[in-house]
């Protein structure tokens, strides 16, 4: 009983090379979706109308989106490269 919010941050992709390599922000409250960033769209998209408000005022900071952007590189490849050549060096 009681309320249930969760923030997910996903790196996805399925190259090697990690050209295609996707950063997810997606958040829920009681396992609804309201709104995810996508680094593809490069902005926030609300899914409920709670998550459209919140979409809205997110995209409005500029600052933010582009920490959100650049972290495809800093965080994603970064991890990523790291963790397959933990995979690779194992096999």
């Amino acid at each position: 009983d009681g309320y249930y919010e969760d923030v997910t941050t996903e790196c996805v992709y399925s190259t090697s090379d990690y050209s295609d390599m996707v950063l997810l922000v997606t958040n829920s409250f009681n396992k609804v979706v309201y709104e995810q960033y996508n680094s593809t769209v490069g902005k926030y998209v609300g899914y409920t109308e709670v998550g459209l408000k919140y979409a809205e005022n997110f995209n409005k900071n500029q600052a933010y989106l582009q920490q959100l952007k650049a972290q495809v590189d800093t965080f994603c490849r970064h991890n990523a490269q790291i963790l397959d050549s933990a995979v690779r060096d194992k096999a």
